[in-house]
């Protein structure tokens, strides 16, 4: 299957492109409105294992957090954002963050940073002391990706740290050296995952000069040809998301044109992504709670994309040279 497709005339590819990122907009928040209080259901727990679900919720509230700031007044965030104040009001939540011992930190970061408004104060303030307390907000031996992920929510959570600057955490990143990296050697999380944080999903600059930010895009117009080919729905929806964060427009693009297309056949009639691949797409003999764990996370990461790239900011200007780097803070 190829990317290369006849660009868009003028308006009326992009205006028809931009509607149905509307219509994927509207249908997957509208499906993650009427079933993501399964996570945080009794069905929900007995269902899924800890670790996963505690995971999930997180997703959910990252995507809140997102939709909040791009779309206040957005009547269908009330019952996404609902599921997500109550799982956090939950006295044993802290307590599932450390099921498993090697996401207990940074799953337990991700939860304070991502904490709504008046929820768990206490609680909150004590996760990010014993954080603080044993050296999680330090540099020690995190890998670029990990400290860059780090660096990002800790600064959600307004705590401070001893984390390198996004500029050296960028410079040691794997998207600072793909541009000439075979594209199947890549990993698309660390790729567009890094673009997120350094753009905080699109709502500030990335801090990358005009010659970076040309390789950066270089790279996510690669791996989306790649992901279209190989039928990635969900990578193809984060990549859609990363080129908008770059400040580049996806859908005046014919990588950003196929992959949206490609979404738009993966939508099933009541708004979900059926899958994350087409490979991997959910039976159609699947009971309700086997489609929703084949189904939540390629219709979360759709969501995320389409909302943004409806709602978020315009493609911003690039500067010439790199910002200075960011002080480190205690």
């Amino acid at each position: 299957m190829t990317t290369r497709t006849s660009g868009p005339d003028a308006d009326g590819g992009t205006t028809a492109a931009g509607e149905t990122v509307a219509t994927l907009a509207a249908g997957t928040g509208r499906w993650l409105g009427l079933h993501a209080g399964r996570l945080d259901s009794p069905a929900g727990r007995a269902e899924l294992p800890v670790t996963p679900r505690v995971k999930a919720l997180l997703q959910l509230a990252l995507l809140c957090r997102c939709w909040r700031k791009a779309a206040p007044d957005d009547l269908a965030l009330e019952p996404v954002l609902a599921v997500v104040e109550h799982a956090w009001r939950r006295p044993d939540f802290p307590r599932l963050l450390a099921r498993s011992p090697d996401s207990a930190r940074p799953f337990g970061l991700i939860w304070a940073a991502l904490a709504p408004a008046g929820a768990v104060t206490e609680a909150r303030r004590g996760m990010l002391d014993r954080l603080s307390a044993d050296g999680y907000l330090m540099p020690r031996r995190k890998s670029p990706y990990l400290h860059l992920g780090t660096r990002f929510y800790a600064e959600l959570a307004g705590v401070g740290h001893e984390l390198a600057s996004y500029e050296e955490l960028y410079a040691c990143s794997m998207l600072a050296r793909a541009d000439r990296v075979p594209v199947a050697e890549l990993d698309v999380c660390q790729v567009t995952d890094t673009v997120f944080y350094l753009s905080d999903y699109g709502f500030r600059d990335t801090g990358l000069d005009a010659e970076a930010r040309e390789r950066a895009l270089r790279v996510v117009e690669r791996l989306t040809d790649h992901c279209v080919r190989e039928g990635a729905w969900e990578y193809a929806a984060k990549l859609l998301l990363a080129r908008h964060c770059l400040g580049s427009d996806p859908l005046r693009t014919p990588s950003g044109t196929a992959a949206l297309g490609m979404l738009a056949g993966a939508r099933s009639p009541d708004g979900s992504i059926l899958g994350k691949t087409a490979r991997g797409r959910a039976p159609a003999s699947a009971a309700p709670q086997q489609y929703f764990r084949w189904a939540y996370q390629p219709t979360l990461v759709t969501a995320l994309t389409t909302l943004l790239l409806t709602n978020g900011r315009h493609p911003h200007p690039v500067p010439t040279t790199a910002p200075p780097t960011a002080r480190r803070t205690r």
